[in-house]
């Protein structure tokens, strides 16, 4: 499907960043403050499907990168993986652990973090899905 109006297909190219910038920035703030990997997965993937729409769903899908049942397992794998550390410390599953220090920029990073990661994937990966999908027929 081609855009037929010139001024979206512009738009979008200027808004793609800045929504992909964006939902990194509700990713990263997330894990201590409002937001984190539900939301900022939802931005990411209204940004591909605002190109998906402006363009092409083949156009979108080679920006993409990466099929996105790939995303969705690695999701999967990552947030289940955030667990992990707290069973070896001996704590309950998904018990939030933090490095001592702060990371510049990031703040305080832990297993919540990448749990998040993890979320973000899966809902990126999920809603692609149902987009492209939507989209080629």
């Amino acid at each position: 499907m081609k855009t037929q109006s010139l001024i979206f297909a512009i738009a979008t190219r200027y808004l793609f960043p800045l929504l992909l910038l964006f939902s990194l920035f509700l990713l990263l703030r997330g894990h201590n403050e409002l937001g984190g990997g539900f939301v900022g997965g939802l931005v990411a993937a209204a940004a591909f499907a605002l190109y998906t729409f402006a363009f092409d769903v083949e156009q979108a899908r080679q920006l993409l990168h990466v099929d996105p049942r790939v995303l969705i397992g690695v999701g999967l794998l990552t947030s289940a993986t955030s667990g992990v550390p707290a069973l070896l410390k001996g704590a309950p599953f998904l018990t939030g652990l933090w490095l001592p220090n702060p990371v510049p920029i990031l703040g305080k990073v832990g297993t919540p973090l990448l749990f998040d990661v993890g979320v973000y994937l899966l809902v990126v990966g999920v809603v692609l899905q149902i987009v492209f999908v939507l989209a080629e027929e």
